[in-house]
């Protein structure tokens, strides 16, 4: 009797394997249309089995891509952390179940001018490594780190501390985490941080107001210079208010509406040396508006190169009536970081000097010790570049920063202004005293002349003559004042230079 082909497996061991396939595929990739008819044929035409390997591979490998897309949505591809999409859903659990968390959001201060300087490889490497110390510093307290973007990173807390203490130290400790040094490239970095801090459900009720208040509570640490801000009621009310006043403020610019102000700064043989611009604005319907106030703003905001534009126009205008009228004194203009690094900047100065016909050296440039700390390079070529044009330069603020003595050695500045945080409080204090002598001291073996700021007292006056500093600004010599009435002081001065 012959014998009928049997399949290797027989038809319902065979079956049974495709079917059990199939039932994978509709677990892991949605075959289910296929099991009715693969049965059909486990039973009728085994020999035809395999080729249901084909439409299961794609199903599968169609599977496989979608969890690769949905795992990429939620996903930062430098980092490896959750992005910000990630963040979001997580925030929304958490509210929906009314569970309390905190979120805290940082933003590396400058991070953008470090890139520059290093190269835009050298800085993602640093992102992963300040990635990779908020996912070590977060395996304690099973905290969600995630990446917003560019250089922004946030920390979901569950069941954070309630005291607005303890929170602010939850924010401190991961702040610190970013700021230890990272040896990278045989250079010893620091990087700092803006970190605000908002907790749900006490300053927000859902996802989305979570994340704006703690923008804000970071936004506002930035402004204050603070490092750690704790989101408090009110701080959302100031937004619109700051984005009409920034508007306010780029039409007052743009029509004239704001001053020029100069204060004197004078030797202690009651000669002048020398003048600051220094900027004012009041509007009509509410009053003048505080320095502080508008010039953060200008600077957070990216008006600031308009702004300072507007000053040395202002001031090298002035300096040519000046000069026209026989009074020769040197100005000061005070300069951010954002003003050396715009590409041209020191030839536009230049070009400015010229079409006003003023000698460069009757200006001078103040700068800050911050832009020690965050520019590096482009900013040490661009002061250098103002330094062969013959324009002067000035440290302002000195003391408040955190500039090596190697780093004040390199830079072409002449003179330091010794912050008057220090010089107001150094008659009651004998720190702030101490700091400032050895402040006139340091400047003296550099070779530098130094200026107090704010000195409003005799007796403060008398302690700085004693202690070898060159000159003095402040109350106590003069308030600033509008370009007409600084010159009817600087004209009575030529007849009586010994008046303080």
């Amino acid at each position: 009797m012959e014998r009928t082909p049997r399949s290797v497996l027989g038809p319902d061991r065979a079956g049974f394997a495709v079917r059990a396939a199939v039932f994978l595929g509709v677990g892991f990739a949605g075959a289910a249309p296929l099991v009715p008819l693969a049965d059909v044929v486990a039973r009728h035409s085994p020999a035809l089995l395999p080729l249901f390997g084909v439409p299961i591979a794609v199903l599968f490998a169609a599977w496989w891509f979608g969890r690769q897309r949905v795992r990429e949505g939620v996903t930062d591809q430098l980092t490896g952390l959750p992005n910000r999409a990630a963040l979001h859903l997580a925030a929304m659990q958490a509210a929906t179940v009314r569970a309390r968390s905190a979120l805290v959001l940082i933003d590396l201060d400058r991070f953008r001018s470090l890139n520059d300087t290093l190269g835009h490889f050298a800085g993602d490497r640093l992102l992963v490594q300040v990635a990779q110390r908020l996912q070590s510093l977060a395996l304690d307290t099973g905290a969600l780190v995630a990446r917003l973007g560019g250089d922004e990173f946030a920390v979901l807390v569950p069941e954070p501390p309630e005291e607005s203490g303890a929170l602010l130290g939850l924010a401190r400790a991961f702040a610190a985490e970013v700021a230890a040094p990272i040896q990278f490239g045989g250079l010893q970095l620091i990087l700092e941080s803006s970190t605000g801090i908002a907790v749900l459900p006490d300053h927000a009720p859902d996802a989305e107001s979570l994340l704006r208040r703690a923008d804000i509570a970071m936004v506002h640490a930035q402004r204050s210079r603070a490092g750690v801000t704790l989101y408090q009621p009110g701080q959302e009310e100031d937004t619109p208010l700051r984005l009409g006043l920034l508007g306010e403020l780029r039409r007052a610019l743009d029509q004239g509406e704001v001053q020029v102000h100069y204060q004197p700064k004078v030797a202690f043989d009651g000669s002048v040396v020398g003048l600051e611009a220094l900027v004012r604005w009041s509007r009509a319907d509410r009053g003048p508006v505080s320095p502080e106030e508008f010039v953060g703003l200008a600077e957070s905001s990216g008006l600031m190169p308009q702004l300072t534009d507007y000053v040395l126009e202002a001031a090298v205008s002035q300096l040519a009536r000046w000069r026209a009228d026989g009074i020769e004194v040197p100005v000061a203009v005070n300069i951010s970081p954002r003003d050396v690094l715009r590409p041209g900047f020191a030839a536009g100065v230049a070009g400015r000097l010229e079409r006003y016909g003023v000698p460069a050296g009757a200006l001078q440039l103040e700068i800050t010790e911050r832009l020690l700390l965050e520019d590096g390079q482009r900013a040490a070529e661009t002061l250098e570049e103002l330094r062969g044009h013959g324009v002067g330069m000035s440290l302002d603020d000195f003391g408040t920063g955190y500039s090596s003595l190697v780093r004040l050695r390199r830079l072409p500045v002449a003179e330091l202004k010794i912050d008057r945080s220090f010089v107001s409080r150094m008659v009651a204090d004998d720190h702030d005293a101490a700091v400032v002598l050895c402040s006139v001291q340091l400047a003296h073996s550099l070779g530098l002349t130094v200026v107090a700021e704010g000195v409003e007292d005799d007796e403060t006056w008398k302690r700085l003559q004693g202690m070898g500093c060159d000159a003095v600004q402040g109350w106590l010599v003069s308030k600033a004042m509008p370009a007409d009435q600084a010159t009817a002081w600087l004209r009575s001065r030529v007849t009586a230079p010994h008046q303080r």
